[in-house]
């Protein structure tokens, strides 16, 4: 079996009152419900938003992304997508692009890549990158750059389907269609305008 995503949004402030060695596990724990859940093993609640039984007093929610099946290998795929793609595209839409997904699935300078830092000392450092405590950190202040990000791109996607025809189509270790890689942009601009509305942030777990 492959690496998977256990995507959450967060309530920082919550998060951040737990000592920071037991936050990977006090998010592991509010969503731990999700597994025994029928409509997810079923397949039915993709493409929204997983909330504990009694949300009243909820402090994160768990995303099931439609394509991945809970799958990391996807968002990789798509992040090294777009390293290959990017110096065939429009100054733009680059520049945009890559405000929108540095510390989602994709780092111009992989050493930089927050989780690789437990985000800042935010989480607890990984062992080694081969063993990483987080795969995802995006803090609530980083989320509104990439919503306004997001603006200014989602509308210019099919500029991206020339570069990907000459850099990604048919290669393994890339998404099989271009439709596959937008489909799966267009996921993560909804999941960080969510976090963005509530003020939360982005974790994704291994």
């Amino acid at each position: 079996m492959g690496l998977g995503l256990m995507l959450c949004m967060a309530d920082w402030q919550h998060l951040g009152s737990v000592p920071v060695e037991e936050r990977v596990r006090a998010l592991g724990d509010a969503t731990l419900w999700a597994a025994d859940d029928d409509e997810y093993q079923r397949g039915g609640t993709a493409g929204s938003w997983l909330w504990p039984p009694d949300r009243g007093d909820a402090w994160c929610a768990e995303y099931d992304f439609r394509s991945t099946s809970g799958a990391f290998g996807p968002h990789a795929r798509a992040g090294d997508a777009w390293d290959d793609m990017r110096p065939l595209v429009d100054a733009s839409v680059r520049e945009a692009m890559d405000a929108f997904l540095t510390g989602l699935v994709w780092d111009e300078d992989p050493a930089a890549d927050p989780a690789l830092s437990g985000g800042g000392g935010f989480f607890p450092p990984p062992a080694d990158r081969w063993h990483p405590s987080v795969l995802v950190v995006c803090p609530p202040e980083a989320l509104p750059g990439k919503v306004n990000a997001w603006s200014g791109v989602g509308s210019r996607l099919e500029e991206l389907r020339e570069a990907f025809a000459a850099e990604c189509a048919g290669w393994a270790g890339r998404p099989d269609t271009f439709e596959d890689l937008t489909a799966l942009l267009r996921e993560w601009a909804d999941v960080t305008a969510e976090a963005a509305r509530r003020g939360w942030g982005l974790v994704g777990l291994p």
